[in-house]
Formats: C-alpha cells, structure tokens, sequence
C-alpha cells in the first residue's frame, strides 16, 4: 500500500528529477563533482571574457557545479595554453582555445609545447570577423580604391595591429601578399591604442576584431572598407567582404573550448553538449550576435577537424609572410 507521505517523495523526487539540469539528469553521475577551472589565457575584458563568463554560467546552472574563469595571460596566450596541457586530463581544468593557438604552433619555433598533441578539442564557441578600417581623412571609400592608393603611395601607409604574430597583423600580410601593395606594419600592445592612433590619423588603417572596432564604425570615428568572412556581418550589414574585391582572401579569429589530451571520451562529449546546447539558448545567442559573432556549432571531431584546418591555414600565412618569433 503506498502511503501518502511516500506518494509525495515520489513526486518531489519525479519532479526534482525533471526540472533539476544536474548531471545526474544528463546521464553522468560523476561529473562535474566539484568545481571547475575554465582558463581564459588573456587579461580580463574584452570578447574572451564575455564568451567565457556567459558559457560557464550556462554549464554551472547545467551542471550543478562552478565553472569558474581564471584569466592566465602572458606570452601570446602560451602560458595559459601551457598549463592546461599539462593539467590532469581529468575535466577539471579547461582552456578557452583561440586562433592564437592555430597561430603559435607555426610561428613560435621555441613553443614548449605541440598544441596538437597537448589538447583534446571539446567544442567550438564562436568565430568573429575582421574589418579593414581606416581614418576617416584617407581618400578612400572601398577595398578598391584602398588598394589603389596604397600602389600609388608605396611605403608611405602604415597599418596598425595587436602585436606581431597575431591574427590582425598576419590578416595584414595576407593583405598585402593578395593585393601586390607594402604598407609599414606598427604593431601595439592590444587593438585599443592602435585603433585610437588609427581615429586620430597617425596611422592610416588597421585589421581588428569587428568585436572591438564596430561601435567606432557606427558611431562615423572609423570607416570600414571591408569584412574578412565570406559572409556579411549582421551588425555591419554595408560592409562588403574583402574577398569581393581580392578573390580567395579570408580570414577570421575563433574561441573555442580544449581540454587536457585523454581527457576521458563521455566528459568530453557531454561538455560539447552542453557548450553546443549554450550556443543554442536564445539570450546567449543574442549576446553572441551583439558582438558581431558566429556561433560555433558542431560535435568534438568537427571542432577537432577546424583547429586543424585553422593551424594549416595560418601556417601558410606565417610561411608567406616570413615572420617567426624572436
């Protein structure tokens, strides 16, 4: 005979079981136990951090546990990078991977550590385009005419980047190589100082994450000539792709989520879940879209297949331009 106060057990348990997106309720009952460590390899702010922070809230609510952001910066995100790999490969600790890894493993001789070998690939988070911009007192209203102008004035141009061996300045060289022009590369620490040198005319142009740079654009500071993606941005809809004008020409940053190699198989599918499903949620996505970025969808293999097809891709970059790391 089942008694009323087991019949509301029953229920409260039915109904808790429903309703609570613990991982019991995913199918594993052992992970996460305990909190987890998401490792961002920059300095706080910016779209790393945004991405970061609104992924793990999504997984701690998910999960039943703290993912927890922990910014480890330094060396063009090998410090970060590096102590993740050599992390227990136990899920506990992750790392927010991103072009600058794709980048590295080419363009720093002296790593001290093969990502490739170093990383299970867990999930993709988003990809984000580059806008060409340039001050607005430059002559020029299209990749076109820039192009033009920059043949017209060899060696007189200078174009702004983060810093060398980044994906703003090897979108540069790339530049450069595609259109037969030279303009003078002065890189800076970080996108902000270079794009305020670009506002005020010291420096004519600079490839950066339409992330950092669309709200100088909208607000006229800023012209944008060009995308870098095939594909228009939502947020800067009359900005044309550069390949539009250079045939062949792209190039974009990417986040994505890596864990220690032989991280356990079922941890790391289901974190892809739970990252692809994140991807999914309708203020996420918003927030995504507000940054001018793409979502990232797909299993751990397809995110496995892109970081290797982005390392081959910046790698012939790195090779055209002939730059390596000091």
């Amino acid at each position: 005979m089942i008694t009323r106060r087991h019949f509301l057990q029953t229920t409260a348990f039915a109904a808790a079981t429903l309703i609570a997106p613990r991982a019991f309720a995913i199918g594993n009952p052992s992970y996460p136990s305990r909190s987890v460590r998401w490792v961002v390899p920059y300095a706080p702010g910016g779209a790393t951090d945004l991405l970061s922070r609104l992924i793990c809230q999504r997984l701690s609510d998910r999960l039943g546990q703290a993912f927890v952001v922990e910014n480890k910066p330094g060396a063009g995100s090998n410090i970060g990078t590096q102590a993740v790999i050599t992390s227990a490969p136990d899920g506990y600790t992750l790392l927010l991977t991103s072009t600058a890894n794709a980048i590295n493993a080419s363009f720093d001789p002296a790593l001290p550590y093969d990502f490739a070998k170093g990383i299970t690939p867990v999930a993709g988070v988003a990809r984000i385009p580059l806008l060409l911009v340039v001050n607005n007192d430059l002559p020029v209203k299209s990749v076109a005419d820039f192009v033009a102008y920059a043949r017209a004035n060899p060696g007189k141009m200078s174009i702004a980047s983060s810093g060398i061996g980044t994906s703003l300045h090897l979108s540069g060289e790339l530049f450069k190589s595609t259109a037969g022009v030279q303009f003078t590369h002065v890189p800076y620490r970080g996108s902000a100082p270079g794009l305020t040198d670009v506002m005020s005319g010291q420096i004519q142009g600079m490839f950066d994450n339409v992330t950092s740079s669309f709200e100088l654009v909208r607000a006229g500071k800023l012209r944008a000539l060009g995308i870098t993606t095939r594909e228009r941005s939502e947020i800067l809809p009359d900005v044309p792709p550069i390949a539009d004008t250079l045939p062949g020409y792209e190039t974009s940053s990417f986040y994505g989520v890596g864990a220690p190699y032989d991280t356990p198989r079922e941890i790391v599918d289901l974190l892809n879940r739970e990252v692809d499903s994140a991807l999914s949620d309708v203020e996420i996505k918003a927030r995504i879209a507000e940054l001018g970025a793409i979502p990232l969808h797909g299993n751990a293999g397809e995110f496995g297949g892109m970081l290797t097809a982005e390392t081959d891709r910046w790698r012939k970059v790195v090779e055209l331009s002939g730059i390596k790391k000091e």
